[in-house]
Parts: C-alpha cells; structure tokens; sequence
C-alpha cells in the first residue's frame, strides 16, 4: 500500500482532525487517508498547530479544541509506528517541518497559556487570604511547645507561640500511659504533624 500523497511505502490509514472556532459558529476538519511516515507527520503538526490558534474562539470550541488535540495525539501515536519509507515514490514525501511547539503557532498558544496559569495561581492565592478556611491551618503542636487557644474548647481556635511571650497559655505536653492529667486540655490529633493528640497544660 502505497502513500496517498507521494506514493512511497509502507503506508497505513491516518486519521487527523482539526477545528475552528469562529464566534459563534465553528468548523470541524478532517484530514484522512493512506500516508507514509513523513506525509502523516507533516499532516498531523500542519493540523495541530492551526487548531492550536484557531480553534479557541468560541464557547463551545473552547471545550471542543483540547477534545481534538488529545485525539490527535492519539493519531500521532500511530503515525510514530509507521515504518520509514523504503519503496521509493513518484513524488518527494511532504516535509514534516518542525514540531508543533517550535512552530509560531504553539509558541503563541505557550504565551497565553502561561500568563493563564499565573492569573490561576495568582486567583487561587487570594482566594486563599481572603478566606483562611480554605488553607490548613492546623498549630502543628509539638511536645515542649506552647500555645495558646483563641476560641473556646468546644470550637478552638490552637495557635503555637514562643514559650517566653505573654501569649503563652499552655505548654505542650505528650500524653502518658494514663493520657492527660487532671487539669489537661487534650487537644484534637489533627492539631499535630504525628497525628497524636497532645495535652495542654496550663502555664500557672
């Protein structure tokens, strides 16, 4: 079976996909038959790099273009299988060129992308000071340390701070065989790293 394009061999059936988004409207493209290597190569980087640009502008698109490029990279897959050329054609083979992210085309899509994922990170971080309940809070106590508790003991509020300061309420204490003495708060295992509760005992 010889290549569709320019008639070298082996070949086999390749399948690459494409899309536009225009607004509101789009176009699916589809670029299929029977290439050696380097036509299916050349095909598969030409395909991906012009939906890499085209195929975001739109709603739907936007959902719709990574689809297809993932497909497609699923294509490239087989296309790698393909043995190279050893049965001369009637034509050169198309030039693969250069791999898509070398290409203008996927250098402009690395741009906005990236700046993406800053405003992400950036979105996420504020989220985050705005709203300390998403972040982990937990004192993370540890024995000879002390701490002090803002809330009250049916919803505290732990808080590791230096033994010498005036905030100090308690000292961290690692539970004997017996637990806590009398007089110890015992604090909630999720306060500390180890995932053992420690007691807090009252600095008088």
């Amino acid at each position: 079976m010889g290549c569709g394009v320019c008639g070298a061999g082996p070949a086999a059936p390749v399948t690459v996909r494409g899309h536009q988004g225009m607004i509101v409207i789009m176009r699916s493209l589809k670029r299929q038959g029977v290439f050696c290597r380097s036509c299916a190569l050349s095909v598969f980087r030409e395909m991906q790099a012009e939906t890499l640009i085209t195929g975001w502008w739109g709603l739907l698109s936007v959902v719709i273009t990574p689809v297809v490029l993932l497909t497609n990279l699923g294509a490239l897959s087989g296309i790698k299988r393909i043995p190279a050329p050893v049965t001369p054609g009637w034509r050169p083979p198309l030039d693969p060129g250069k791999p898509v992210f070398q290409r203008p085309e996927g250098v402009a899509v690395l741009i906005p992308l990236g700046l993406l994922g800053m405003v992400v990170t950036l979105v996420t971080a504020l989220l985050l000071g705005l709203f300390p309940g998403l972040s982990d809070t937990r004192p993370n106590l540890t024995t000879g340390s002390c701490a002090r508790n803002d809330g009250s003991w049916t919803e505290p509020d732990l808080k590791t701070v230096p033994c010498d300061s005036d905030e100090a309420q308690y000292r961290v204490m690692f539970p004997g065989d017996h637990g806590c003495e009398d007089g110890d708060y015992l604090a909630s295992p999720y306060d500390s790293a180890d995932g053992i509760g420690r007691c807090l005992r009252p600095i008088r």
